[in-house]
């Protein structure tokens, strides 16, 4: 059984995220399985309520039935959290890695709660309520992740809190019409509003509103733009490896946000890629962030910026 979990949670990062699963392989070897195992519970929570397989294609079902999905969650979740015996391979998974890191019991449940926003359809109408979502999606995953790479500090916290807050924010802009496709909108009501696009997901699917939209991609590509600004002060807290990894796939999901803002309303059009020519000059950008940090640990941590924060 030990063996299965390990292949599934392997599998599970290496078809869930290409960019993660490269920037992963910097990791040693004991931690890269702990990622994985926190990933691979992540990805099976977020698969069984939006009807994906691995993140891709989009087939969310019933709303009663996506009721059931997240109960069926939460109790799962609580089982393994309890070290009570569970099968499902993505939970054992999870139960492994919270139990050796003793992760607080609050951090996975405010994931769920995040996938409840989705399941029950909330709008957003101001930019802290889409961070406040992208909190409950990323950032506390961001701190799960922290805690696991061997940092409780409050500082770092706040820090790694913020590089998943920029990575949900980039998600956001990224699959903008996919969400829409669906019946989700995540950009803030006031901004769509003050750019007189009226508030409907499935406007955003009109070609002829791209322009009027992107001025609110923009500002949350900005935003998020000074939450990895903030986030790359945490990389002097973790282990070099770690920080090596984590500056890694900082750069290649960063480099995501920068391109849709580069070509404009036309990024819009498919889900933007960072071609493999890219991502090898992205590699040793993020390798020399993380050396970085290894002189920046004789300072202590500068004041945050002023940004929106849950912790």
């Amino acid at each position: 059984m030990s063996d299965a979990v390990l292949a599934h949670s392997a599998a599970a990062l290496t078809r869930g995220s290409s960019s993660f699963a490269l920037a992963s392989r910097l990791f040693d070897r004991e931690l890269r399985q702990d990622v994985r195992h926190l990933y691979a519970w992540c990805r099976h929570c977020d698969d069984a309520i939006d009807g994906q397989d691995h993140g891709m294609g989009m087939a969310p079902p019933p709303a009663e039935e996506q009721r059931n999905r997240l109960r069926q969650l939460r109790l799962l979740t609580e089982a393994a959290l309890d070290g009570k015996p569970v099968a499902e391979p993505a939970f054992a998974a999870f139960q492994r890695v919270a139990v050796k890191h003793c992760l607080q019991r609050e951090w996975p449940m405010a994931l769920l709660d995040g996938f409840a926003v989705d399941v029950q359809g909330e709008e957003f109408g101001s930019v802290e309520d889409t961070l406040a979502y992208c909190w409950r999606v990323a950032g506390v995953v961001g701190v799960m992740m922290a805690a696991i790479m061997g940092t409780r500090d409050p500082a770092a916290l706040r820090r790694a809190q913020d590089l998943g807050i920029a990575f949900q924010l980039t998600n956001i802009c990224r699959d903008l019409l996919e969400d829409a496709a669906q019946g989700r909108l995540y950009l803030p009501r006031e901004r769509l509003d003050a750019a007189g696009v009226a508030i409907a997901s499935g406007l955003l699917l009109d070609a002829g509103r791209r322009a009027a939209i992107f001025p609110a991609v923009r500002e949350m590509l900005t935003l998020a733009e000074a939450y990895y600004a903030s986030a790359r002060i945490g990389l002097r807290a973790l282990p070099f490896r770690a920080a090596l990894a984590v500056a890694v796939a900082r750069a290649l999901y960063r480099e995501i946000g920068r391109r849709i803002l580069r070509q404009g309303p036309a990024a819009l059009e498919q889900r933007m890629r960072v071609p493999a020519h890219a991502k090898a000059w992205l590699l040793v950008r993020g390798v020399a962030a993380a050396v970085a940090s290894r002189w920046e640990r004789l300072a202590p941590f500068p004041p945050r910026p002023p940004l929106w924060s849950m912790i």
